[in-house]
C-alpha cells in the first residue's frame, strides 16, 4: 500500500483520537500553534505524553519539530468544541516566520514553569507545560530507510485545568469539557453520552466466574 492509503486507514480505523494544540516558541522568539491528533498519554508516574510530527509536504522538518528539540519548553493544550475553529486555523501550512497565534486568535498565557518559554493556550480547559526530557525518536522505515516522522515523548512539569470542569472525584467532567476527537479525512468527534462499567474484583466474582466456567467446560 502507498503512503496515502495507509494514513487514510490508520486515521480513520483508530478513532476517535484526542485532539490538542501545541504551543512552541523558536530560538529567535518567533511562537508558533500546530494541532495534532497522534497524540497520546504514555505514563502516569511520571507524567509522559506522547506525539508524532510528520514532514511537511515537502519532505522537511516542520515548525514544531526543531521548536521541540531547542530547549525552550512547550504547551500541550487540549481541544474542546468552544474553539475547534480557531485550532484548525493554526493549522494552515504558514512560513516559519508566520504567528499562527494571530491567525488563530487564541489567547496567550504565560507558563508557570521559568524553563518554559513558550506560552500556552488560555481558551483550553486542560494544558500541559511540558519539556523533552525523555526522548525525541527520528521514525525511519525499516525497508527504505526513509525519515518521514518523529515521536516526541515529553515529561509533564505542570498541569492547568480550569476547576469549573472537575467532577467531585477530581476528574474532569467530559460532557462540561467537550474535548474534540479527529475519526480521519478532515472529520472530527463530539464526546457523546457517556457510561459507568465496574471493573470486575476476583475476591468479589470468582465463585460466579468459577461457575460460568464449569457450565461452559460442560456444553
Amino acid at each position: 500500500m502507498d503512503k496515502a492509503n495507509i494514513r487514510k486507514l490508520l486515521n480513520s480505523g483508530i478513532a476517535p483520537r484526542p485532539m490538542t494544540i501545541v504551543s512552541t516558541i523558536s530560538e529567535d522568539g518567533v511562537e508558533n500553534l500546530a494541532s495534532f491528533s497522534w497524540f497520546n498519554t504514555v505514563t502516569d508516574y511520571p507524567p509522559v505524553i506522547s506525539f508524532g510530527i510528520n514532514r511537511n509536504a515537502a519532505g522537511h522538518l516542520k515548525d514544531t519539530t526543531r521548536n521541540l528539540k531547542n530547549g525552550q519548553g512547550f504547551a500541550v493544550n487540549i481541544i474542546s468544541e468552544a474553539f475547534i475553529e480557531n485550532a484548525n486555523a493554526a493549522a494552515v501550512d504558514a512560513p516559519p516566520e508566520v504567528d499562527e497565534w494571530t491567525l488563530s486568535g487564541l489567547t496567550k498565557e504565560k507558563c508557570v514553569c521559568v524553563k518554559i518559554r513558550a506560552s500556552r493556550v488560555k481558551e483550553s480547559a486542560f494544558s500541559m507545560e511540558c519539556e523533552v526530557i525523555y526522548q525525541s525518536i527520528d521514525i525511519t522505515h525499516p525497508v527504505t530507510g526513509e525519515h518521514d516522522s518523529t515521536r516526541i515523548l515529553a515529561h509533564v512539569k505542570y498541569f492547568h485545568v480550569r476547576k469549573d470542569m472537575l467532577t467531585g472525584r477530581g476528574a474532569v467532567d467530559l460532557t462540561k469539557f467537550k474535548p474534540v476527537g479527529r475519526v480521519g479525512d478532515i472529520s472530527y468527534a463530539r464526546v457523546g453520552d457517556t457510561y459507568r462499567i465496574p471493573i470486575p474484583l476476583w475476591a468479589q466474582e470468582e465463585a460466579k466466574i468459577q461457575e460460568a466456567l464449569k457450565i461452559l467446560a460442560s456444553t
